[in-house]
């Protein structure tokens, strides 16, 4: 039950700074709040948008997908059961790779680093390995 608080905490958090990042995309805010300048930099680069949609929003559907099933798993007739630890560790599982290919792409294609982007893939990284222990536990 605690990996599950846990994951939906950090699901929060994860869609707190997509959300912020999506809204900046699509004009609603004007300029990110970063210190370096490299998040603008990065949001605005080509990569910024996968298959004619902002890469931010997909980090909102992601994280929320992640809360969603993790708020699931946590009611009373869920809690027994091994379904929502196997979906929050694909999913985590699958949001990390795709947060190690946007990384690669910042480190290595634009040489820019997005303060943003680095929290958001901390929080990927942390739920992942709450959701893989809890698939290590369970078994």
């Amino acid at each position: 039950m605690r990996r599950r608080q846990t994951i939906a905490l950090l699901a929060l958090v994860g869609i707190c700074i997509a959300l912020y990042l999506w809204l900046y995309k699509i004009g609603i805010i004007g300029r990110l709040q970063c210190g370096s300048g490299s998040c603008e930099f990065v949001q605005t680069s080509r990569y910024g948008v996968l298959l004619g949609v902002p890469v931010a929003f997909y980090g909102v559907i992601g994280y929320a997908l992640i809360f969603a099933v993790a708020i699931v798993g946590l009611q009373p007739a869920q809690l027994e059961r091994r379904w929502p630890t196997l979906t929050l560790a694909a999913l985590a599982a699958g949001g990390f790779l795709f947060t190690l290919y946007l990384t690669a792409i910042e480190l290595f294609v634009l040489h820019a680093i997005c303060r943003w982007c680095v929290g958001s893939a901390a929080v990927m990284t942390a739920i992942t390995a709450v959701a893989l222990s809890g698939v290590v536990r369970a078994k």
